[in-house]
Protein backbone atom coordinates (compact mmCIF):
# COMPACT_ATOMS: atom_id res chain seq x y z
CA UNK A 1 0.00 0.00 0.00
CA UNK A 2 2.19 2.82 -1.33
CA UNK A 3 -0.66 5.31 -1.71
CA UNK A 4 -4.00 5.87 -0.02
CA UNK A 5 -5.83 8.36 -2.19
CA UNK A 6 -9.24 6.67 -2.32
CA UNK A 7 -10.94 3.82 -0.50
CA UNK A 8 -10.89 2.12 -3.90
CA UNK A 9 -7.11 1.78 -3.53
CA UNK A 10 -7.60 -0.97 -0.96
CA UNK A 11 -9.34 -4.33 -1.09
CA UNK A 12 -11.33 -6.15 1.57
CA UNK A 13 -8.31 -8.08 2.86
CA UNK A 14 -6.43 -4.82 3.44
CA UNK A 15 -9.47 -3.29 5.14
CA UNK A 16 -9.67 -6.33 7.42
CA UNK A 17 -5.96 -6.07 8.20
CA UNK A 18 -6.25 -2.37 9.07
CA UNK A 19 -9.24 -2.98 11.34
CA UNK A 20 -7.24 -5.66 13.17
CA UNK A 21 -4.15 -3.46 13.46
CA UNK A 22 -6.20 -0.50 14.72
CA UNK A 23 -7.42 -2.68 17.59
CA UNK A 24 -3.82 -3.65 18.32
CA UNK A 25 -2.76 0.00 18.28
CA UNK A 26 -5.49 0.93 20.74
CA UNK A 27 -4.35 -1.80 23.13
CA UNK A 28 -0.75 -0.67 22.68
CA UNK A 29 -1.49 2.97 23.46
CA UNK A 30 -3.59 2.06 26.47
CA UNK A 31 -0.92 -0.24 27.91
CA UNK A 32 2.40 1.31 26.87
CA UNK A 33 1.67 4.68 25.27
CA UNK A 34 3.41 3.73 22.02
CA UNK A 35 6.52 2.12 20.53
CA UNK A 36 9.46 2.99 18.28
CA UNK A 37 8.86 1.04 15.08
CA UNK A 38 8.96 4.24 12.96
CA UNK A 39 12.08 5.71 14.55
CA UNK A 40 13.95 7.92 12.03
CA UNK A 41 10.91 8.04 9.75
CA UNK A 42 9.55 11.50 8.87
CA UNK A 43 5.96 12.42 8.03
CA UNK A 44 5.22 15.72 6.30
CA UNK A 45 1.80 17.22 7.02
CA UNK A 46 0.73 19.50 4.15
CA UNK A 47 -2.71 21.03 4.75
CA UNK A 48 -4.19 23.68 2.47
CA UNK A 49 -7.50 23.61 4.36
CA UNK A 50 -8.13 24.01 8.10
CA UNK A 51 -7.96 20.83 10.17
CA UNK A 52 -7.92 19.90 13.83
CA UNK A 53 -8.72 16.18 14.18
CA UNK A 54 -7.12 14.82 11.00
CA UNK A 55 -3.95 16.88 11.33
CA UNK A 56 -3.50 16.29 15.06
CA UNK A 57 -4.32 12.59 14.92
CA UNK A 58 -1.81 11.97 12.12
CA UNK A 59 0.85 13.82 14.08
CA UNK A 60 -0.02 11.96 17.28
CA UNK A 61 -0.04 8.64 15.40
CA UNK A 62 3.43 9.25 13.97
CA UNK A 63 4.86 10.39 17.30
CA UNK A 64 3.41 7.42 19.20
CA UNK A 65 5.11 5.11 16.70
CA UNK A 66 8.46 6.81 17.30
CA UNK A 67 8.59 8.91 14.14
CA UNK A 68 8.90 12.65 13.53
CA UNK A 69 6.62 15.20 11.88
CA UNK A 70 7.24 18.20 9.64
CA UNK A 71 4.15 20.39 9.83
CA UNK A 72 4.21 22.78 6.87
CA UNK A 73 2.68 26.18 7.64
CA UNK A 74 1.22 26.85 4.20
CA UNK A 75 0.49 30.48 5.08
CA UNK A 76 4.18 31.12 5.68
CA UNK A 77 5.60 28.81 3.04
CA UNK A 78 7.21 29.68 -0.28
CA UNK A 79 3.80 29.40 -1.92
CA UNK A 80 3.30 32.94 -0.64
CA UNK A 81 6.23 33.86 -2.92
CA UNK A 82 4.55 32.25 -5.90
CA UNK A 83 5.96 28.74 -5.69
CA UNK A 84 3.82 26.23 -7.57
CA UNK A 85 2.13 23.31 -5.85
CA UNK A 86 4.23 20.97 -7.98
CA UNK A 87 7.49 22.47 -6.72
CA UNK A 88 6.24 22.37 -3.13
CA UNK A 89 5.53 18.64 -3.50
CA UNK A 90 8.98 18.05 -4.98
CA UNK A 91 10.52 19.96 -2.08
CA UNK A 92 8.78 18.19 0.80
CA UNK A 93 9.40 14.83 -0.90
CA UNK A 94 13.12 15.39 -0.42
CA UNK A 95 12.71 15.51 3.35
CA UNK A 96 9.93 12.99 3.92
CA UNK A 97 9.28 9.28 4.13
CA UNK A 98 5.52 9.82 3.79
CA UNK A 99 3.30 12.80 2.94
CA UNK A 100 -0.20 13.54 4.23
CA UNK A 101 -2.02 16.20 2.20
CA UNK A 102 -5.33 18.05 2.31
CA UNK A 103 -6.44 20.43 -0.44
CA UNK A 104 -9.72 22.22 -1.27
CA UNK A 105 -9.81 21.05 -4.91
CA UNK A 106 -11.22 17.63 -5.83
CA UNK A 107 -8.58 15.27 -7.29
CA UNK A 108 -5.76 17.67 -6.38
CA UNK A 109 -4.14 15.21 -3.97
CA UNK A 110 -4.20 12.45 -6.59
CA UNK A 111 -2.45 14.73 -9.07
CA UNK A 112 0.09 15.79 -6.43
CA UNK A 113 0.86 12.17 -5.59
CA UNK A 114 1.97 11.59 -9.19
CA UNK A 115 4.78 14.09 -8.65
CA UNK A 116 6.21 12.42 -5.57
CA UNK A 117 8.07 9.13 -5.23
CA UNK A 118 7.11 8.88 -1.55
CA UNK A 119 4.03 7.23 -0.02
CA UNK A 120 1.10 9.65 -0.19
CA UNK A 121 -2.11 9.88 1.86
CA UNK A 122 -5.21 11.85 0.91
CA UNK A 123 -6.43 13.71 4.02
CA UNK A 124 -9.35 15.24 2.11
CA UNK A 125 -9.61 16.75 -1.37
CA UNK A 126 -12.47 19.21 -1.59
CA UNK A 127 -15.75 17.35 -2.11
CA UNK A 128 -13.92 14.23 -3.26
CA UNK A 129 -12.74 11.64 -0.75
CA UNK A 130 -11.34 11.23 2.75
CA UNK A 131 -10.23 7.58 2.88
CA UNK A 132 -8.60 7.54 6.33
CA UNK A 133 -11.77 9.03 7.84
CA UNK A 134 -13.82 6.26 6.23
CA UNK A 135 -11.50 3.63 7.68
CA UNK A 136 -11.68 5.06 11.20
CA UNK A 137 -15.45 5.33 10.81
CA UNK A 138 -15.62 1.68 9.84
CA UNK A 139 -13.46 0.77 12.83
CA UNK A 140 -15.77 2.80 15.07
CA UNK A 141 -18.89 1.05 13.75
CA UNK A 142 -17.30 -2.35 14.25
CA UNK A 143 -16.11 -1.45 17.75
CA UNK A 144 -19.46 -0.05 18.81
CA UNK A 145 -22.05 -2.40 17.30
CA UNK A 146 -20.03 -5.47 16.37
CA UNK A 147 -20.28 -7.25 13.03
CA UNK A 148 -21.21 -5.06 10.06
CA UNK A 149 -23.80 -6.48 7.71
CA UNK A 150 -26.79 -8.73 8.33
CA UNK A 151 -29.22 -5.86 7.64
CA UNK A 152 -27.24 -3.21 9.50
CA UNK A 153 -29.13 0.05 8.95
CA UNK A 154 -26.88 3.07 8.42
CA UNK A 155 -28.54 6.47 7.99
CA UNK A 156 -26.64 9.47 6.63
CA UNK A 157 -28.05 12.91 7.49
CA UNK A 158 -27.00 16.38 6.35
CA UNK A 159 -24.93 17.78 3.49
CA UNK A 160 -24.36 14.61 1.52
CA UNK A 161 -23.45 16.42 -1.68
CA UNK A 162 -20.27 17.99 -0.30
CA UNK A 163 -19.30 15.53 2.45
CA UNK A 164 -16.15 13.71 1.35
CA UNK A 165 -16.29 11.64 4.55
CA UNK A 166 -19.67 10.24 3.53
CA UNK A 167 -18.57 9.67 -0.06
CA UNK A 168 -15.65 7.52 1.08
CA UNK A 169 -17.54 5.63 3.79
CA UNK A 170 -20.43 4.68 1.51
CA UNK A 171 -17.98 3.24 -1.03
CA UNK A 172 -16.23 1.30 1.72
CA UNK A 173 -19.53 -0.12 2.97
CA UNK A 174 -20.01 -1.89 -0.36
CA UNK A 175 -17.55 -4.52 0.91
CA UNK A 176 -20.19 -5.56 3.44
CA UNK A 177 -23.27 -7.28 1.96
CA UNK A 178 -26.73 -6.76 3.39
CA UNK A 179 -26.00 -3.24 4.72
CA UNK A 180 -29.00 -0.95 4.23
CA UNK A 181 -28.20 2.71 3.56
CA UNK A 182 -30.65 5.60 4.03
CA UNK A 183 -29.95 9.15 2.77
CA UNK A 184 -31.61 12.19 4.36
CA UNK A 185 -30.57 15.63 3.19
CA UNK A 186 -31.90 19.13 2.44
CA UNK A 187 -33.00 19.93 -1.10
CA UNK A 188 -30.02 20.25 -3.41
CA UNK A 189 -27.60 18.48 -1.04
CA UNK A 190 -28.35 14.84 -1.84
CA UNK A 191 -25.74 12.15 -2.38
CA UNK A 192 -24.07 12.57 -5.82
CA UNK A 193 -25.62 10.35 -8.45
CA UNK A 194 -22.31 8.70 -9.39
CA UNK A 195 -21.93 7.39 -5.84
CA UNK A 196 -25.53 6.17 -5.70
CA UNK A 197 -24.92 4.32 -8.97
CA UNK A 198 -21.63 2.89 -7.64
CA UNK A 199 -23.47 1.44 -4.65
CA UNK A 200 -26.32 0.17 -6.84
CA UNK A 201 -23.90 -1.79 -9.01
CA UNK A 202 -22.63 -3.55 -5.87
CA UNK A 203 -26.10 -4.57 -4.79
CA UNK A 204 -26.64 -2.65 -1.56
CA UNK A 205 -30.11 -1.38 -0.71
CA UNK A 206 -30.38 2.43 -0.68
CA UNK A 207 -33.35 4.45 0.57
CA UNK A 208 -34.36 8.06 0.07
CA UNK A 209 -37.48 10.10 0.79
CA UNK A 210 -37.73 8.89 4.38
CA UNK A 211 -38.45 11.25 7.27
CA UNK A 212 -35.73 11.40 9.91
CA UNK A 213 -38.29 10.70 12.64
CA UNK A 214 -39.20 7.45 10.92
CA UNK A 215 -35.73 6.41 9.80
CA UNK A 216 -34.19 6.74 13.25
CA UNK A 217 -36.50 4.05 14.65
CA UNK A 218 -34.77 1.39 12.55
CA UNK A 219 -31.30 2.91 12.46
CA UNK A 220 -28.24 1.17 13.89
CA UNK A 221 -25.78 3.91 12.92
CA UNK A 222 -26.87 7.54 12.54
CA UNK A 223 -24.09 9.37 10.70
CA UNK A 224 -24.61 13.14 10.88
CA UNK A 225 -22.73 15.75 8.84
CA UNK A 226 -22.69 19.53 9.05
CA UNK A 227 -23.88 21.86 6.30
CA UNK A 228 -20.56 22.92 4.79
CA UNK A 229 -20.68 26.69 4.50
CA UNK A 230 -17.34 26.85 2.69
CA UNK A 231 -18.75 24.87 -0.26
CA UNK A 232 -21.55 27.37 -1.06
CA UNK A 233 -21.19 30.14 -3.63
CA UNK A 234 -23.15 32.68 -1.55
CA UNK A 235 -24.17 33.27 2.05
CA UNK A 236 -27.82 33.33 0.94
CA UNK A 237 -27.64 29.78 -0.47
CA UNK A 238 -26.10 28.53 2.76
CA UNK A 239 -28.74 30.23 4.92
CA UNK A 240 -31.52 28.45 3.03
CA UNK A 241 -30.40 25.03 4.25
CA UNK A 242 -28.47 25.53 7.50
CA UNK A 243 -30.34 24.19 10.50
CA UNK A 244 -32.41 21.77 8.40
CA UNK A 245 -31.85 18.97 10.89
CA UNK A 246 -31.02 18.76 14.57
CA UNK A 247 -30.45 15.57 16.56
CA UNK A 248 -31.78 16.35 20.03
CA UNK A 249 -32.85 14.40 23.10
CA UNK A 250 -36.47 14.22 21.93
CA UNK A 251 -35.48 12.64 18.63
CA UNK A 252 -33.17 10.21 20.45
CA UNK A 253 -36.18 8.91 22.40
CA UNK A 254 -37.36 7.35 19.12
CA UNK A 255 -34.08 5.54 18.50
CA UNK A 256 -32.98 2.03 19.40
CA UNK A 257 -31.29 1.56 22.74
CA UNK A 258 -28.22 0.05 21.10
CA UNK A 259 -27.77 2.39 18.14
CA UNK A 260 -24.93 4.95 17.85
CA UNK A 261 -24.64 8.54 16.63
CA UNK A 262 -21.52 9.44 14.66
CA UNK A 263 -20.20 12.73 13.27
CA UNK A 264 -16.84 13.47 11.60
CA UNK A 265 -16.79 16.86 13.37
CA UNK A 266 -16.66 19.81 13.63
CA UNK A 267 -20.35 20.20 14.36
CA UNK A 268 -22.45 23.34 14.32
CA UNK A 269 -26.07 23.02 15.45
CA UNK A 270 -26.91 19.66 13.87
CA UNK A 271 -26.37 17.77 17.15
CA UNK A 272 -27.63 19.34 20.37
CA UNK A 273 -24.98 19.42 23.13
CA UNK A 274 -27.41 17.63 25.44
CA UNK A 275 -26.99 14.51 23.28
CA UNK A 276 -23.32 14.35 24.34
CA UNK A 277 -24.44 12.79 27.63
CA UNK A 278 -26.24 9.94 25.85
CA UNK A 279 -24.09 6.76 25.86
CA UNK A 280 -25.14 6.25 22.24
CA UNK A 281 -23.24 9.42 21.25
CA UNK A 282 -20.10 7.89 19.73
CA UNK A 283 -18.57 10.90 17.97
CA UNK A 284 -15.89 11.63 20.58
CA UNK A 285 -14.91 7.95 20.70
CA UNK A 286 -14.92 8.08 16.90
CA UNK A 287 -12.49 11.00 17.07
CA UNK A 288 -10.11 9.08 19.36
CA UNK A 289 -10.29 6.08 17.04
CA UNK A 290 -8.78 8.24 14.32
CA UNK A 291 -5.37 8.04 15.98
CA UNK A 292 -5.46 4.25 16.27
CA UNK A 293 -6.51 3.76 12.66
CA UNK A 294 -3.90 6.20 11.39
CA UNK A 295 -1.24 4.43 13.43
CA UNK A 296 -2.28 1.22 11.67
CA UNK A 297 -2.17 2.92 8.25
CA UNK A 298 1.30 4.41 8.87
CA UNK A 299 2.69 1.05 9.95
CA UNK A 300 1.28 -0.68 6.88
CA UNK A 301 2.52 1.98 4.46
CA UNK A 302 6.01 2.36 5.92
CA UNK A 303 6.87 -1.12 7.13
CA UNK A 304 4.81 -3.82 5.39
Amino acid sequence: MNQLLSVLDINLSTVTLLLHKARQMKDLVKSKGGLSILKNKVLTSLFYEPSTRTSCSFQAAMLRLGGSVINVDVGNSSMQKGETLEDTIQTVSCYSDIIVMRHPEKNSVTESAKISDKPFINAGDGTGEHPTQALLDLYTIQSEIGQIGKNTNITFVGDLKHSRTVHSLVKLLTYFPDVIITYISPDGLSMPEEIVEFVNLRGLEQRTGVLLEEAIKETDVLYVTRIQKERFATEEEYRKVVGSYCIDTELMKLAKKKMIVMHPLPRLDEIDRAVDNDPRAAYFRQMENGMYMRMAILECMLLL
